[in-house]
């Protein structure tokens, strides 16, 4: 068995190799979606012996099954969100204090103490929902940040304009962390010269924005609000565990996740560094899910392990993924 101290102490790529592989052959027995996925591949466990060799499932199933490597009860289930009517994946996790440390260890690796920020969290579309597995972590931060002034903002725009030049000019550090629309929405209220805040953007306008590229995003936020760099967080309601940018759209992740770039036109074969492709991300604190997910995000990544996000596939169906029949 895989101990959670194996999963969160990697430090070389030939241990994430192996703790990986450990971790598809007991998901390989323990989670039947995962299992009959891999059986339709005619993927056999003792045959796999790379990362490449590793099936990635799916995310769409995360719509249609519960995919869970246990028989332990739910302690929490995390649902994606969606618009009236559309299915929503529903990642059913049977040990929350697995995505706590994930969480809290990879902020720590990339951001330091959480103490010495205020954490100021503008949310709004998804603290109007339940499940959402992005307000559990920053709830958790906020309160870990044990700082008076850290909080939820929803729709108060007012409130938090006053809040982060108070702060800021303070000479508190600050984490703003925003959904991409209410950013938006914010520097069209109040032009900033920030000196001690991190803005920290979450992806998505949600139907509330005509979607643009992410340099022309990034230049608006760093006028806006007087920085020179724009973070982002990269995470999914089927994951526990996330990947950061501190600007410059170029992501990182902390030891226990990776992600490899498949082949737009062919879902098991991998394209090489620099060239574009569909995200695989191998998360190792997803033990008791499934640690191998095909999302449906285009990027390309580096020789350091960096990768970017270049957008997502036009259709819902990933080319070459589209397996659902099992």
């Amino acid at each position: 068995m895989i101990s959670t101290q194996d999963i969160f102490t990697i430090s070389s790529q030939k241990q994430f190799e192996k703790i990986a592989l450990k971790v598809f052959r007991y998901q390989y027995e323990n989670n039947v979606v995962y299992r009959s996925f891999c059986e339709y591949l005619r993927v056999e466990k003792q045959a796999v012996k790379s990362l490449q060799q590793i099936p990635f499932l799916p995310i769409q199933f995360f719509k249609s099954h519960s995919v869970v490597s246990n028989q332990e009860a739910v302690q929490a289930t995390f649902s994606s969100s969606g618009t009236t009517g559309m299915i929503t994946s529903q990642h059913l996790v049977t040990d929350v204090s697995l995505y706590e440390q994930s969480y809290r260890l990879a902020f720590s690796e990339f951001y330091g103490n959480i103490e010495d920020y205020a954490v100021l969290a503008l949310l709004p579309s998804y603290l109007e929902r339940s499940g959402s597995s992005l307000i559990y972590m920053v709830n958790d931060l906020i309160e870990l940040s044990q700082n008076e002034h850290s909080g939820f903002y929803l729709n108060n725009y007012e409130d938090l304009i006053a809040k982060l030049l108070e702060l800021d000019n303070s000479g508190q550090n600050v984490l703003l962390i925003g959904v991409t629309y209410a950013l938006l929405d914010v520097v069209e209220q109040h032009q900033f010269q920030l000196k001690n805040t991190i803005i920290m953007e979450t992806g998505g306008m949600k139907g509330k924005r005509k979607e643009i590229i992410r340099e022309e995003l990034h230049a608006v936020l760093c006028q806006g609000f007087g920085v020179s760099s724009i973070h982002s967080e990269y995470g999914m309601t089927e994951l526990l565990s996330q990947a950061y940018s501190l600007g410059n759209g170029i992501f990182e992740c902390p030891a226990w996740m990776q992600v490899l770039i498949r082949d737009p036109e062919d879902a098991l074969t991998y394209v090489d560094y620099g060239k574009t492709g569909g995200i695989n991300v191998i998360d190792l604190a997803n033990i008791n899910s499934c640690s191998f997910i095909a999302t449906q995000d285009l990027g390309k990544k580096q020789p350091n392990n960096s990768f970017e996000v270049l957008g997502r596939f036009d259709n819902s169906d990933i080319r070459g993924c589209n397996l659902m029949v099992i």
